[in-house]
């Protein structure tokens, strides 16, 4: 299954850090006010660290907990992208670390690499990425899949499975979280 790594803490921005901050799972749900802009809401489920070395495990905590969680630099960062975020929070529930953030955003392209063409939104990924849920139709062929919703849908929701830490490697960050 294929690993993403977050340093998105909800706007999700995905790339690679040291060590890799990841989740279980992630959820979206983009409500459109127009062709192209709205509100949205994604969850992130089960965020995890993926560094092999101390100094990296430390410096994911850094990245989720001040960055992510507290700066205004990455509100800015977000807005830079196009992610007006309205709030973010993190939250243990069962002993597991989680996220929310919401955001305005002005189009809808700009948000994972959705796109909105002829009548259509659709999303590419990767034909291993594991597609969870969603209220559009997936389409999958050998190269890819694709998420596609008709433009009179006014909400487009999907939800995506990242790590099931099956190998045992990640470490748990829900003990190092402070409110």
């Amino acid at each position: 299954m294929k690993k993403y790594c977050l340093i998105i803490f909800i706007g999700a921005v995905l790339f690679v850090l040291p060590g890799c901050l990841t989740f279980h799972r992630i959820s979206y749900q983009l409500n459109l006010e127009g062709d192209l802009n709205g509100k949205g809401i994604i969850n992130i489920y089960d965020i995890r660290s993926g560094a092999e070395s101390d100094s990296d495990f430390a410096e994911d905590k850094k990245t989720l907990f001040d960055y992510i969680q507290k700066s205004d630099q990455f509100i800015t960062d977000m807005q830079n992208e196009g992610k007006d975020i309205t709030s973010r929070r993190l939250y243990v529930e069962d002993g597991i670390l989680n996220g929310e953030t919401r955001l305005n955003f002005d189009d809808v392209r700009k948000i994972e690499g959705i796109g909105f063409e002829d009548g259509f939104y659709y999303l590419t990924v990767q034909p291993d990425d594991s597609i969870f849920s969603t209220n559009g139709k997936v389409i999958t062929s050998s190269d890819y899949k694709r998420i596609i919703w008709d433009k009179n849908v006014e909400t487009l929701m999907f939800e995506m499975m990242a790590s099931d830490y099956s190998d045992g490697t990640y470490k748990e960050l829900a003990p190092f979280y402070k409110e």
